[in-house]
């Protein structure tokens, strides 16, 4: 795989990066491009983050780049990494380092200048190729364009140790044997994980849910949830998930085929979950999820309303799609509402109050009468909402008299 030159691609003319890359010494082989960019460009893939590694401090980086007028900002420089700010994006610059200790969640490092020590200490073959900004030349030290063509994910060195250094990689396999791999999982790594699983208590339940998401927003992550169930990777940190959680995964992945819509990682997490409210929150609690996450998760598996057109109107297009991709026959149900405009309930209190209504409970009392009849009824126009609400006023008016 020698000789191997970074494909032209629209992120390389992004907007002040040659002034980046000139303030930081590119002309004398002091920057690189490195990681996903690189791994993503060879495989024709679009990039959009793009990171750059360099010999020299994290000091020495920000002073150079705001002498050329970038902006920079030290996001992490106690770990060797400032951001520069572009007019297209961010770009993060991290000095070669080595690591002098780890605890599995987070690693003391000490910086370096020499290229092939910082590729040792990343996690997998295909993350740790360099390309020469100026030549597209690529530094491939470990066997990573190999990989990438077999689609075999690895890890650098022996397997165990990486993950002694970051437990989360453990999860990072499945995810980029999700996306890059083909045919059987890498027997060493495979194995390593499958011993290690129980690493991921240590974690912090934030990092297993980004982690989880991001495999889950993947085409298809089938076939790797499978995989690890199967080696019960899952099972320390997320016992609720099992094989009745992936066949109903397997059915809304078919749904989704069915009708073309885009994977979700939300929605097909909610298929995993246990389909009882009260435990699937628990696991979203625990996973800090979002409260919005979890509100959408209560309504995907609340029993009620079972119409599309009034889950629609109730929940929105997202929760109502939810709610169809999670049952069966989604497609017909899905094409009564797709192309509709959410229902909007036309009249508000002071309506009522103009017809005779005195302000208060009893408005609140018709109110609610007077939406059930507009549901029940398949959500009519204006003159019938009226005519309902006439009704209804017109019932409380008598029971007063």
């Amino acid at each position: 795989m020698d000789g191997v030159t970074l494909p032209e691609a629209a992120w390389r003319t992004r907007e002040g990066l040659d002034r980046l890359l000139q303030a930081l010494g590119a002309d004398d082989g002091l920057a690189r491009y490195v990681g996903g960019a690189v791994r993503d460009t060879i495989m024709g893939i679009a990039v959009n983050d793009i990171d750059i590694a360099t010999p020299l401090a994290p000091d020495d980086a920000m002073r150079r780049l705001q002498q050329a007028g970038i902006k920079v900002i030290p996001t992490g420089i106690a770990h060797g990494t400032v951001t520069a700010v572009l007019a297209d994006g961010p770009i993060e610059i991290t000095t070669l380092r080595r690591d002098v200790s780890t605890d599995g969640r987070r690693a003391t490092v000490a910086f370096s200048n020499d290229w092939r020590e910082d590729a040792a200490r990343r996690d997998f073959t295909i993350n740790a190729l360099y390309a020469d900004p100026l030549t597209g030349a690529v530094f491939d030290y470990f066997g990573g364009l190999a990989d990438l063509e077999a689609g075999r994910i690895r890890f650098i060195g022996d397997a165990l140790t990486r993950i002694a250094e970051d437990h989360l990689r453990i999860l990072r396999f499945f995810r980029f044997h999700a996306r890059f791999g083909r045919g059987a999982p890498d027997a060493e790594a495979l194995t390593a994980c499958r011993q290690r699983a129980r690493d991921l208590m240590a974690l912090s339940r934030e990092r297993i849910a980004d982690e989880l998401t991001k495999l889950l927003a993947l085409p298809d992550p089938f076939p790797t949830i499978a995989l690890m169930l199967e080696n019960g990777i899952l099972a320390p940190a997320l016992p609720e998930i099992d094989q009745a959680g992936l066949d109903r995964l397997g059915v809304l992945l078919s749904q989704e085929r069915e009708i073309a819509a885009s994977p979700d990682a939300v929605r097909r997490l909610i298929a995993l979950l246990p389909q009882d409210t009260a435990a699937a929150d628990g696991v979203a609690s625990r996973l800090r999820l979002s409260n919005a996450q979890r509100k959408r998760i209560a309504a995907a598996l609340a029993p009620d309303p079972s119409d599309p057109v009034e889950a629609l109107y109730r929940l929105g297009h997202e929760g109502a799609l939810d709610r169809l991709l999670l049952a069966t026959d989604a497609a017909a149900q899905w094409a009564r509402i797709r192309d509709r405009d959410r229902p909007v309930f036309p009249l508000r209190g002071g309506t009522l109050v103009a017809r005779g209504l005195t302000a208060g409970p009893r408005v609140a009392q018709a109110m609610q009468a007077i939406e059930r009849r507009w549901i029940e009824e398949g959500f009519p126009g204006e003159t019938r909402i009226g005519e309902i609400a006439d009704a209804e006023v017109d019932q409380l008016l008598r029971a007063t008299r």
